[in-house]
């Protein structure tokens, strides 16, 4: 049978990244209490294309996700991404896997049990040296330090999300980054609260008053401490609840 896709391309023109997206599939991930947990990902999956060739394999991008599905893991991604390499005979392979992690949290007061979900990424890639990233987006609570000071009573308060990224040199767990944004923000997120663990959640809140700046500042201090970690960048976003904007803050840093 005729194979088009390796056919000789006269246009000379190289490819950085071809390949498949949204490729939605079931995964199972680390979980530090756990040991794994089943969820379910978005993947995107990249080589490179040399010039002289028209096209490459889609089929065999899924192949290789067949061949891992049951390891989905960090120490397992750069076999993923050789894989790929060989399969598609590339200089370079890039995958992004994206899916939604559960924790299992306590409520402040009643001890009540509820999941929070949150959404993280496997961001990496491989030419001549294996690069990773994990990424991990926190919903949180933030209560306006401005409107705090000039109000005789009350405070506007927003919903916000801190997504960090980061390198690193040993594991560094998701429910580690998790636990440093939600202690950086003024009180942390819950799926299910009663009314005694509402009253304790917003006086926390009223107490702890921040800014996108402090959030990104705070944990920056607590990432900067951590051996573990060489690289990271930090974004908080606040959905404010009384502009029709957000209010966003970021730093990178790079600790080689």
């Amino acid at each position: 049978m005729r194979d088009i896709q390796s056919e000789h391309d006269p246009r000379n023109i190289p490819l950085r990244k071809v390949g498949v997206s949204d490729v939605v599939y079931p995964i199972r991930v680390m979980d530090r209490k756990n040991g794994f947990q089943n969820t379910v990902s978005k993947i995107k999956m990249f080589v490179d294309l040399p010039q002289e060739f028209r096209g490459t394999h889609m089929s065999r991008f899924v192949e290789v996700l067949n061949k891992h599905h049951s390891n989905m893991n960090i120490g397992n991604l750069e076999s993923i991404l050789e894989d790929m390499k060989k399969s598609l005979k590339a200089h370079t392979a890039h995958i992004e896997v994206r899916f939604t992690y559960f924790i299992l949290k306590e409520a402040p007061v009643s001890r009540i049990e509820s999941f929070l979900n949150y959404e993280c990424a496997f961001i990496a890639s491989k030419g001549k040296k294996f690069d990773f990233i994990l990424e991990v987006n926190t919903p949180v609570h933030n209560l306006c330090p401005c409107s705090k000071e000039i109000s005789d009573f009350g405070a506007h308060n927003q919903r916000g999300n801190v997504k960090v990224q980061v390198r690193m040199k040993r594991l560094v767990w998701i429910e580690d980054i998790v636990e440093i944004s939600e202690s950086s923000a003024s009180a942390p997120l819950f799926t299910l609260l009663k009314r005694e663990d509402e009253k304790f959640i917003t006086e926390k809140a009223y107490s702890n008053p921040k800014f996108v700046e402090d959030v990104v500042r705070d944990v920056s201090k607590v990432l900067d401490k951590d051996e573990r970690i060489t690289f990271y960048t930090i974004e908080a976003t606040n959905h404010e609840s009384i502009h029709n904007h957000n209010a966003y803050a970021c730093t990178e840093v790079n600790k080689i």
